[in-house]
């Protein structure tokens, strides 16, 4: 009797197998919350509970606790012995280490791109940007953020190297976040109308110029930013539920 009650209460219940496949997977929260701080949604220095995700999310802490150290891998989340994970903070000097990194990176990349260029990646450059604008005319921030940061991205990947492509993922990235901490998401921060310059450079197969265009085009967004903190408090709930 004893065997067949314990095996009763381990039993499924109705539904239970509905519930367990409606909820969010790992890479589902990723996406969710990688995309959240990056729109900008969560500001540098919001705390991000485990068991308050968990609840958001329906799952598991080990879930959420996997999710949090794969951000803190992409430098998107600072996890702080006894205080837990928050929404990562660069501080001035790591915003001038990344910006004197893509100096450096995204010339390369460029040159590398004219030297694989096909018809088939320019035109999808010229949609991405021709997306950009309809974003900003349609006044759609949250689009606008979204897309000038993966701008850059799409530029690594079409030049067809991965290490380079992974390397301005990360930079990237950390850029969103350097820019929602220094400086409020404005229209300002990453111009289409530079990225429409860098594109017919691009499309003439004019390295220098290119090169010079990307280097003008990141000095532009680095001494729009200002260098004071910003404070995170928004509600996780609402912000993750959109």
């Amino acid at each position: 009797m004893a065997g067949s009650k314990s095996a009763a209460l381990r039993a499924p219940q109705p539904g239970d197998a509905a519930a367990q496949a409606s909820r969010p997977g790992a890479s589902d929260i990723h996406a969710r919350l990688q995309n959240a701080i990056l729109e900008h949604r969560l500001l540098p220095g919001t705390k991000l509970g485990e068991d308050r995700l968990a609840d958001i999310f329906a799952v598991s802490r080990a879930r959420i606790r996997q999710v949090l150290t794969q951000l803190a891998h992409a430098q998107l989340v600072e996890i702080v012995p006894q205080r837990g994970a928050f929404v990562a903070c660069p501080s001035p000097e790591q915003a001038r280490d990344v910006f004197e990194a893509r100096q450096v990176v995204e010339p390369a990349v460029v040159q590398r791109l004219i030297a694989t260029l096909t018809p088939a990646k320019l035109a999808q450059l010229r949609r991405h940007v021709a997306a950009e604008t309809a974003a900003r005319l349609a006044g759609e921030q949250r689009a606008i953020i979204r897309l000038s940061g993966e701008f850059h991205v799409l530029l690594a990947e079409l030049a067809g190297n991965s290490a380079l492509a992974r390397a301005m993922r990360d930079l990237c990235a950390v850029t969103c976040l350097i820019i929602s901490l220094y400086n409020a998401p404005t229209r300002h921060s990453c111009r289409s109308d530079e990225h429409a310059e860098l594109i017919d450079a691009i499309a003439q197969h004019d390295v220098a110029k290119a090169q010079q265009l990307v280097r003008e085009h990141l000095a532009h967004i680095e001494q729009s930013l200002v260098l004071w903190p910003g404070e995170g408090g928004d509600d996780l709930e609402s912000i993750l539920r959109e």
